[in-house]
């Protein structure tokens, strides 16, 4: 999705050399392009302020993913992607993904990489992974390497997608993982179909943790021109030195009824054998609606509401029910900078909430946010 001019291909060529008074058989013998010159360079930048109305003593917004600090200006991330994209049968590829920043990497970071006992970096290798196109049928697409998850809505800001909120679900951040390191293997069975298998070390672990694999799949459907659906599933153990098992169940469904206009939905389930107590498997699960407008050419407004419970506190630290409802104008400036705001109010059944030194149930936020794309 990147914003550079596409490379020129053969038959471009071909009809620049016509136009010049070459001849056909001339641009056929021409030399064949560097290397080089098939490589694409793209970048993305985030930079944010957030504030808290509960004015918190730890000057954090609680349970958040990314927007965690209160009351500060900061560049959330700076992303440089090197790329050989392969789509071809016979083609092969690459892509890294460097990312700096003071609040994706610090959250985003695998284990075993950029990720020590202290907690994240500054700085991460968000993806970085190799690609060759099996000339088996349409093309098998082998992947190899580290690459973001491929479950739930919401994305991690980059250049080839960003999310229509500021802020993040609790899904996005305490349902699902974020990165993956291992094989991955998807193939499209049609202009309808498509499906994934991977074999990974598991839940944003660059560096494998305990003996066991994670292995997961996925199948994405467009049965009408305007709707997706996609169903994702993830089993292995993931906690250190320890076999029990983790399951997950994903399902996206989005609908685009008209050009200015999309909803979605995501719904998340998710289970690990003696994560909180001996001998029963801790649970958590979560829906979560989306809807944007397109107001004129350049302004939008988006609406995010979701229920998240983590019902035995293993994701979130105490077992709890908690839902947000986020409010979010956009406006595009240009075709590289995008202007937003984040209107959010979160609620739990429990006082998890910093309100200066006390706990509350709720926590009412404000944001806004600078994009620039290219």
């Amino acid at each position: 999705m990147g914003l550079l001019s596409p490379l020129p291909g053969p038959a471009q060529e071909a009809d620049r050399d016509s136009a010049a008074g070459g001849s056909g058989r001339e641009a056929s013998t021409a030399a064949p392009r560097p290397w080089y010159e098939a490589v694409a360079l793209d970048g993305f930048l985030s930079a944010t302020y957030s504030y808290n109305f509960n004015r918190p003593a730890s000057g954090t917004n609680q349970l958040r993913v990314f927007d965690f600090d209160d009351d500060t200006f900061k560049i959330d991330v700076a992303e440089l992607v090197v790329q050989m994209p392969a789509t071809d049968p016979g083609e092969a590829g690459f892509r890294a993904d460097l990312v700096a920043g003071s609040s994706l990497p610090r959250v985003s970071a695998s284990a075993g990489l950029f990720r020590d006992s202290t907690g994240g970096q500054d700085f991460d290798l968000q993806q970085a992974f190799a690609t060759y196109v099996a000339p088996l049928g349409r093309g098998l697409r082998l992947d190899a390497g580290k690459f973001i998850t491929q479950h739930g809505y919401e994305v991690m800001e980059g250049y080839d997608g960003y999310n229509d909120n500021v802020s993040h679900s609790f899904l996005f951040g305490y349902a699902i993982p974020f990165t993956h390191t291992g094989l991955r293997a998807s193939y499209a069975f049609g202009a309808r179909l498509s499906g994934l298998v991977m074999l990974v070390n598991g839940w944003d672990l660059a560096r494998d943790n305990n003996r066991g694999k994670s292995v997961g799949a996925q199948l994405v459907a467009a049965p009408a021109p305007a709707l997706g659906v996609t169903l994702s599933g993830m089993f292995g153990p993931e906690r250190p030195h320890d076999g029990d098992p983790r399951a997950l169940a994903d399902l996206v469904v989005s609908w685009k009824p008209s050009g200015r206009a999309s909803l979605g939905l995501n719904f998340d389930y998710g289970t690990e054998k003696n994560a909180v107590v001996e001998g029963r498997a801790a649970r958590w699960r979560g829906a979560a609606a989306y809807a944007r407008l397109g107001l004129t050419g350049r302004l939008s407004l988006v609406l995010r509401g979701e229920r998240f419970d983590d019902l035995d506190g293993s994701r979130t630290g105490a077992a709890q029910k908690l839902a947000e409802v986020t409010v979010t104008p956009e406006y595009r400036a240009t075709p590289h900078l995008v202007l937003r705001g984040d209107l959010r109010l979160d609620h739990s059944d429990r006082p998890v909430f910093e309100k200066r030194r006390d706990l509350v149930q709720s926590q009412p936020t404000v944001a806004v946010d600078t994009i620039y794309l290219f």
